[in-house]
């Protein structure tokens, strides 16, 4: 289709609605503009939910939105069933669920400082409202709970700053070390990769959406570890 979309989530999370226009409906009924506050479904973290509303009035619940190709520059909002139809060319305004968004922004900004509180490769990760969950390559597990905790909660406490920048595909390349998922490899070739960099604590790789600082965490609990295969333990945590 070759219609990038302006991700406006990747420069400002906070961002609950803009002004767009529609630009392609797929032939499964997704909605593509031109520029979106919704986050779609990648690394984990779903797509976001919301509406569009026209100039007429008319709203169509937006389920989830999804990448459409995979250099990940466009985003198709999926309607719910049923909902009202829009056209090509229409102006619209895009509106998110901010509650199901912020829970999403604080929980994955946690699994961040889980990641760092655990220095071992990551396997892979789901992102809620509330909770969360990060796999771990760890070829002699010991975890303790508490420990994982308590290593959170200093976290949280510091209310570090959480920023983000852009690199090259070649500054990646050539630092590997940045990367710490063996399962999802940041989105390369569009020239640039998104790193998210919590002061002094993390830096890595991600397009997901984040707090702007650990503070707006809030309470963490490590609810469960589970041994998922020899080398594998997966790590839940929720918001209190």
């Amino acid at each position: 289709m070759n219609m990038p979309t302006e991700c406006l989530f990747r420069d400002d999370s906070y961002l609950k609605q803009c002004n767009a226009r529609v630009l392609a409906i797929t032939e499964h009924g997704g909605i593509v503009l031109d520029r979106t506050v919704f986050y779609a479904s990648s690394g984990g973290q779903p797509g976001d939910s919301g509406a569009l509303a026209n100039i007429d009035g008319i709203r169509v619940p937006i389920e989830t939105a999804v990448y459409i190709d995979t250099a990940k520059t466009e985003i198709a909002h999926v309607p719910a069933p049923g909902a009202p139809t829009l056209e090509v060319g229409d102006s619209v305004t895009a509106l998110i669920d901010w509650e199901k968004r912020y829970g999403r922004m604080r929980v994955h900004t946690a699994l961040h400082l889980l990641s760092a509180a655990l220095p071992y490769a990551v396997t892979g990760g789901s992102v809620g409202e509330s909770e969360g969950r990060l796999d771990f390559d760890i070829p002699d597990a010991g975890l303790d709970k508490d420990a994982i905790a308590t290593k959170l909660a200093e976290m949280v406490a510091a209310d570090a700053t959480v920023t983000a920048r852009w690199i090259s595909d070649e500054e990646l390349i050539a630092n590997p070390g940045l990367v710490k998922t063996m399962s999802v490899k940041p989105p390369m070739g569009t020239g640039r990769v998104r790193l998210i960099e919590i002061a002094a604590l993390d830096l890595q790789p991600c397009g997901g959406t984040h707090v702007r600082t650990t503070g707006e965490i809030g309470n963490v609990r490590v609810t469960q570890i589970e041994k998922k295969g020899k080398l594998n333990r997966r790590v839940r945590i929720a918001l209190v």
